[in-house]
């Protein structure tokens, strides 16, 4: 029996072929209220994958649900109680949502965060692993005073005279956007000067000053943690924020590696640069909002149009077209999909097979 696709569905092959398709993951600053409820309860396999990693989570995993559904408003989704566990859960869920239709990507490239699912999806840590130090990593962040984090419309080289105590550069996105992290007293006192020699300054949603020297107490303990799980070498090629670079085994297997992330750089840049110099690509956002999307649409290849990007989860409505549109984007590419694991979402977008 032919493929049966939906009636407004069409599509002409690249001559070239599809591209393969990379999964980018985003981690904290990305999470919004409500983010990806629409397909909770819509989707079977996202649905399942959600309640499989909140009840690994526990107890705590019943009141992390409750906020996210609007059930309770116990905790603000910034909090790193919530912003950290749900965007795993969501980020997790959403690839094997996609995994679903029957794509398979080639590569996965995570944001801060985001590295810790590609970790899981590649096989270095098992789900349960994965969540275990996900959750520890929140309770030690939540030890350190409160911080936060800057997008800075900047170079790395313009910023680093503005630094002092522990504040530091969190990431380096792209050539001209970076972000900044520190104790809240500093960090407010950096964003002052920057404001006053006028570069465009923006808060990014976080209460915990990830990727900078005060997180070292964190990541002392994460690592003494770490080191009594089984840490694989990965089955999917990953590229790493925290090297710019494809994941080596022995750096997959290295408990400190993961541990010190919360303290070190990520060169998302340099890690976009680096997968997008040896392919073209179909990238798909895979997580809530656009900010890695945005970043991506300022590299010279997805401006040439030789690769491409689309978010699965671009904001805060219409989540099932939002997916459909990637799904329609997949298939357009040159890729068969499953029909049938899309169907609860055709339906509810009123398509037609």
């Amino acid at each position: 029996m032919g493929m049966v696709t939906p009636h407004l569905w069409t599509r002409t092959i690249r001559p070239g072929g599809p591209r393969p398709v990379v999964l980018l993951l985003p981690g904290q600053g990305s999470q919004f209220t409500g983010m990806a409820t629409e397909l909770y309860g819509l989707d079977p396999v996202f649905t399942s994958t959600m309640d499989e990693v909140l009840a690994l989570m526990g107890p705590e995993g019943g009141q992390i649900r409750s906020d996210w559904l609007g059930q309770t408003s116990d905790i603000d989704i910034d909090d790193v109680r919530r912003a950290q566990p749900l965007l795993f859960a969501v980020d997790y869920a959403l690839a094997k949502m996609v995994a679903s239709w029957g794509v398979e990507p080639v590569a996965l490239l995570g944001h801060s965060a985001g590295e810790m699912v590609a970790a899981t999806l590649a096989g270095v840590f098992s789900l349960p692993d994965a969540v275990r130090s996900q959750m520890k990593r929140v309770h030690e962040a939540v030890l350190i005073p409160p911080g936060g984090m800057l997008a800075v419309a900047a170079t790395e080289a313009q910023v680093r005279p503005y630094l002092f105590g522990d504040t530091a550069i969190a990431a380096v996105n792209a050539s001209r956007q970076v972000m900044l992290a520190g104790p809240a007293d500093q960090l407010r006192y950096v964003e002052s000067r920057l404001r006053e020699d006028e570069y465009i300054v923006a808060l990014v949603p976080a209460t915990s000053p990830f990727h900078c020297p005060a997180m070292a107490p964190a990541a002392e303990a994460c690592q003494q943690d770490l080191g009594t799980i089984q840490l694989n070498a990965p089955q999917m090629t990953i590229y790493s924020g925290y090297t710019g670079d494809i994941l080596t085994p022995k750096e997959a297997v290295m408990p400190e590696f993961w541990a010190w992330q919360v303290v070190d750089t990520v060169y998302f840049g340099q890690a976009l640069e680096r997968m997008l110099g040896n392919s073209d690509a179909l990238m798909i956002e895979t997580g809530p909002g656009q900010t890695l999307t945005a970043f991506a649409r300022r590299h010279r290849a997805v401006r040439a149009g030789a690769s491409d990007i689309v978010s699965l989860m671009p904001g805060r409505k219409r989540e099932c077209e939002a997916a459909l549109t990637v799904a329609r984007k997949i298939w357009t590419e040159g890729y068969d999909l499953d029909f049938d694991a899309l169907t609860p979402l055709l339906k509810a977008a009123h398509e037609v097979l």
